[in-house]
């Protein structure tokens, strides 16, 4: 008779991997950049949009790829560090512009609340980002290569 295990289906692994801490995070930064490019397409002055599609765009394909465990099968990228990397610009972005909309804001209630949004996206950026680099320091002391002779 044939295996009739199957394998779990691509809602199956959805709902498997938003369970964990890293898709919850993930989660999180694409449902809060969603909300954000909402209040800024909303607002008077909508350029501020950019860094929230980029940021939900990023965070989307590395969902996916973590999800569907692709970075176990494509070792030629180091997905911590790119991970890393996306986290710490997002973050940096995040602040930077939610900074610049909060005060300059006046009378735009959509980008003031664009730029409350990206504040609590840039604290969930750097809280993604803390947690990165201490499994990235976790793992520097493990090497993979044998070094016996």
């Amino acid at each position: 008779m044939a295996d009739t295990a199957e394998s779990p289906s691509f809602v199956d692994k959805l709902k498997a991997y938003v369970r964990t801490r890293k898709g919850t995070i993930l989660s999180v930064e694409i449902l809060l950049s969603l909300i954000c490019i909402i209040c800024y397409a909303a607002s008077l002055y909508g350029g501020y949009s950019a860094v929230a599609i980029c940021e939900m765009v990023f965070a989307i394909i590395f969902f996916v790829i973590f999800m569907m465990e692709l970075d176990k099968q494509l070792q030629l990228v180091n997905w911590l560090w790119s991970d890393l990397l996306r986290a710490g610009i997002g973050a940096l972005l995040y602040i930077i512009t939610s900074l610049i909309c909060v005060i300059n804001g006046v009378g735009d209630g959509a980008r003031i609340a664009g730029g409350v949004f990206g504040l609590i996206a840039g604290i969930v950026f750097c809280y993604d980002t803390y947690t990165l680099f201490i499994e990235l320091k976790s793992t520097q002391g493990r090497s993979t290569v044998s070094t016996d002779a």
